[in-house]
């Protein structure tokens, strides 16, 4: 699709189709494309950042987003792309603000409407529920990527996902479900681990040095022991943004997150789950003891990945969906 509404181009002949969901962080997609006739024609007027990929899945949109890289080959199309959240590695504030005690949602809710308004691609703003986390946060006109100061939010107690042009905002400890899924639903090779890597038992967390604004939260885990850390961010005003910033990390970090890795298996085909509804930030009731470790438990959506092919002569097409679960922050709580 061109900015302007316009369809450019539809894939007569689609031999790849590639498109992710990421929590906190901008998604992608690629497509291969055989072109004829007039599409190749209108394939060469695709543009980085002027067009937009739009993807469907049974007749259902699944994905959108601005086209990053095109790639011009003899017989073929390339297009690579990313979701709405990209432009606002793009964007910087336009105003100056400060937040005094406001939830992390009403803070993520302006950084995009700021970020967006002297030019907006098409986009809404769902908020799921309030974070319940409070910051006192304060942001500089032209200062920092807009995507930069949304990712710091998401690592004080906000998730954020894109689906389709619409940017959600939930809680970090959102727990709602759209699916069970047992070992009967995962192929072999199921990767259950522990992200030791993550593990923090107690946190400190800075403002500016200006400020001299600090907070902390945690200390020695009767179980794990002391293990610390101190991270900066710039944003933060007020001692109890900071104290809750503390907070909001050693929850997600202790105990030590168990996930599940799907990344090189796929899904089962009859899973009693609908891909279009697998958004990161909910969750799946997860059910395995194929493993040495059992796993029963309500788990975050992370990640996901869907790849289907065309296939070939004698070979026919397929398509893998793969996912990354991880431990929600209710239960790392």
């Amino acid at each position: 699709m061109d900015r302007n509404g316009a369809t450019v181009a539809e894939a007569d002949v689609l031999t790849e189709c590639e498109w992710t969901r990421e929590l906190d962080e901008f998604s992608s997609a690629r497509v291969v494309i055989n072109p004829s006739g007039d599409c190749c024609n209108h394939l060469q007027r695709v543009e980085a950042w002027r067009s937009e990929l739009h993807i469907f899945r049974d007749g259902a949109p699944v994905w959108q987003g601005p086209v990053i890289q095109p790639e011009w080959r003899a017989g073929q199309v390339e297009i690579f792309a990313a979701d709405i959240l990209a432009w606002l590695d793009r964007r910087v504030p336009h105003d100056s603000i400060t937040f005094q005690d406001s939830d992390l949602t009403d803070i993520g809710a302006w950084l995009i409407q700021d970020a967006f308004l002297p030019d907006d691609p098409g986009h809404e703003v769902l908020i799921v529920g309030p974070a319940r986390v409070s910051g006192g946060r304060a942001y500089t006109r032209n200062i920092g990527q807009t995507g930069d100061h949304l990712r710091d939010l998401a690592e004080t107690g906000l998730d954020y996902t894109a689906v389709g042009s619409t940017i959600i905002l939930l809680p970090e400890d959102h727990t709602g479900s759209v699916g069970r899924l047992t070992d009967a639903d995962f192929p072999e090779e199921l990767v259950v681990g522990q992200d030791g890597s993550n593990l923090v038992t107690r946190w400190i967390v800075a403002g500016d040095e200006d400020s001299g604004v600090m907070g902390e939260d945690g200390g020695v885990d009767p179980y794990y022991g002391l293990l610390e850390r101190y991270v900066e961010q710039t944003s933060i005003k007020s001692r109890a943004s900071a104290i809750d910033a503390a907070r909001a990390k050693r929850r997600a970090s202790t105990p030590a997150p168990i996930f599940i890795d799907t990344e090189q298996v796929t899904i089962s085909p009859d899973a009693a789950v609908d891909v279009a509804k697998l958004v990161p930030g909910w969750c799946l009731d997860i059910t395995s003891t194929a493993t040495c470790r059992t796993v029963t438990q309500r788990m975050k959506i992370a990640g996901l990945k869907v790849l289907e092919t065309g296939g070939g002569e004698g070979e026919p097409g397929a398509e893998s969906v793969q996912v990354q679960l991880a431990a929600t922050g209710a239960e790392a709580g």
